[in-house]
């Protein structure tokens, strides 16, 4: 299999409350789902026909073979899924209230595994050649994985298409000014940026979509994607922007339609759409995760998406 997306990140097994609306103190029941930004975002693009692969780390517990064989369920190479000794498989609690925008309890003390990724871990020829390398600002929250993302970008030279998911956690940073001088650097080596409002603030110091997205561009971008809740979807290149509105739904769970919207950006871009083309594509991909519990398990397929569309 000739791998067309390489996603770098992020992986865990996510904890969803089995009932809905009360707090996790009251929750009974949990159903186990794979998770981790990354890793969403390269099942989203499997389950639209890319071929895809994350690179990433696991620890050597008994969540490590379930993440490896969830991926090749999914479709997703797992040949660059490696272990982490004497770290644990991150996990994750979602409390589903609010809905919209549930709150998150992360378990990756005293480091995650995919923060533990070196240089000696990356498939070198498969980041130069790969036709989509995918790179989130989490994976630049600490060493050695910060250090061994730089050497990726430095490696990759720019080349079309690198996306950098700006994926500002505030947990997973000591505050605002570090993690924006990290991720700051990384738009300096990538040709597309994608986050929400919350995000490109973090990262060029504007919420305002518009002075955000020129922001970006000022970097060297070449496609800037801002996105704006019930707003929609800001992009732009250096010559010309488009505001796509969203899809609506009836929101079970927002945990998941960010990634299930960059799966969907990477298909668009490699098959050579525009943007407003793409922005419609993968507005209504995020809005039908947002409309079912679980992020992996929930990622749409091409004919849901254009059967909406």
């Amino acid at each position: 299999m000739t791998i067309e997306v390489l996603t770098v990140g992020r992986v865990g097994v996510d904890l969803y409350p089995e009932q809905s609306g009360v707090p996790l103190a009251d929750v009974r029941t949990f159903a186990k789902s794979l998770g981790g930004t990354a890793t969403n975002v390269a099942v989203a693009a499997a389950r639209l026909g890319r071929a895809s692969a994350v690179l990433t780390k696991v620890g050597p517990d008994g969540f490590g073979p379930y993440v490896r064989s969830a991926l090749e369920s999914f479709g997703v190479s797992s040949s660059y899924v490696g272990t982490a000794p004497g770290l644990q498989t991150p996990v994750v609690f979602c409390a589903l209230d609010p809905p919209e925008d549930p709150p998150l309890l992360f378990y990756r003390a005293p480091l995650a595994p995919d923060l533990a990724l070196t240089p000696e871990d990356v498939p070198w020829d498969l980041v130069t050649d790969v036709p989509l390398l995918w790179v989130t600002g989490t994976g630049v929250s600490a060493s050695p994985a910060r250090d061994t993302q730089r050497r990726i970008l430095q490696h990759r030279s720019g080349r079309a298409h690198t996306v950098l998911d700006l994926d500002y956690r505030p947990m997973f940073w000591p505050d605002v000014p570090t993690a924006r001088r990290e991720i700051g650097w990384m738009l300096d080596h990538v040709t597309v940026a994608v986050g929400n409002r919350a995000e490109v603030e973090v990262a060029v110091g504007t919420s305002d979509p518009e002075e955000a997205a020129a922001r970006l561009l000022s970097r060297g971008v070449r496609l800037a994607v801002v996105k704006m809740g019930g707003s929609g979807v800001l992009l732009a290149t250096g010559s010309d922007s488009w505001t796509v509105p969203p899809h609506p739904v009836d929101v079970v769970c927002g945990l998941g339609a960010g990634d299930a919207f960059g799966g969907a950006l990477a298909h668009g871009l490699l098959a050579g759409w525009p943007p407003d083309r793409i922005a419609r594509y993968a507005n209504v991909a995020g809005a039908l995760v947002a409309s079912r519990l679980a992020c992996a398990d929930a990622m749409p397929t091409e004919p849901e998406i254009e059967a909406h569309l």
